[in-house]
């Protein structure tokens, strides 16, 4: 698991390979995704925006920006936490993902939350020898 804390809010992430989805033959990795935002402050937390920069094994580099998450922009009151799951393909057995969200508190301030970095890896990927 990975994480990271911004202020008030704490963003862990948990990654798995799917490899049931996957098609390694055909270039295709796919892994899932477990987020959960946790708001240890005394304000509720509106999340309104997020961005994901994607880099693949390659170093091809993809962003993702659009409204919440899953479909929703979740109110996070204080005390509680938000989970969602969600997924990502890839053409490499290996990757990287992180990224930010953009949060509004119930007074109308702005925050840019972290999403840690965390690592797409396919377990024991199959290895040549020279």
């Amino acid at each position: 698991m990975f994480s990271a804390i911004t202020g008030f809010i704490v963003v862990t992430v948990e990654p798995s390979y799917l490899p049931g989805e996957s098609e390694p033959d055909e270039s295709r990795y796919v892994w899932s995704y477990r987020v959960v935002i946790e708001n240890r402050g005394d304000r509720a937390v509106q999340l309104m925006r997020r961005a994901w920069h994607i880099t693949d094994g390659n170093g091809q580099v993809k962003e993702v920006v659009g409204s919440g998450v899953v479909g929703q922009q979740p109110v996070i009151e204080p005390g509680e936490a938000f989970e969602y799951s969600s997924g990502c393909p890839l053409t490499t057995p290996s990757g990287i993902m992180a990224g930010s969200y953009r949060m509004v508190d119930d007074q109308g301030v702005t925050l840019d939350v972290a999403i840690p970095a965390f690592s797409l890896d396919v377990p024991d990927p199959k290895r040549l020898l020279n």
